[in-house]
């Protein structure tokens, strides 16, 4: 079973900055996590304008979150992470979930 981190950024000091480090710093560092299945990202947009959208947002999966757990602590994963500071200036949050997939009938 796939297991999904979620990463949300908030709007940055400097977009056009924030947006050439993601491209070419830091997702260059975050696909060395060792057992990294896919990372993909994206600007949101909110369905509801009332409700503000992430700036950007990056799903990495892996196998299990087992195998999350080993790449965040791996010293790739730590390097990915303590990269955070130099471009997440809108803060940043995560959260995990093992993904569940339904079909349309």
């Amino acid at each position: 079973m796939v297991h999904r981190l979620v990463v949300s950024y908030g709007t940055p000091e400097d977009p056009a900055a924030f947006d050439a480090y993601y491209r070419e710093i830091h997702t260059p560092l975050a696909l060395e996590q060792p057992g990294l299945v896919r990372l993909t990202f994206g600007h949101g947009k909110a369905m509801d304008p009332a409700q503000p959208a992430p700036y950007l947002v990056a799903e990495l999966d892996f196998d299990s979150e087992e195998a999350m757990g080993q790449a965040l602590t791996s010293p790739e994963g730590r390097a990915a992470g303590a990269d955070l500071a130099n471009f997440a200036t809108g803060g940043v949050s995560f959260l995990h979930f093992d993904v569940q997939t339904a079909s349309p009938a």
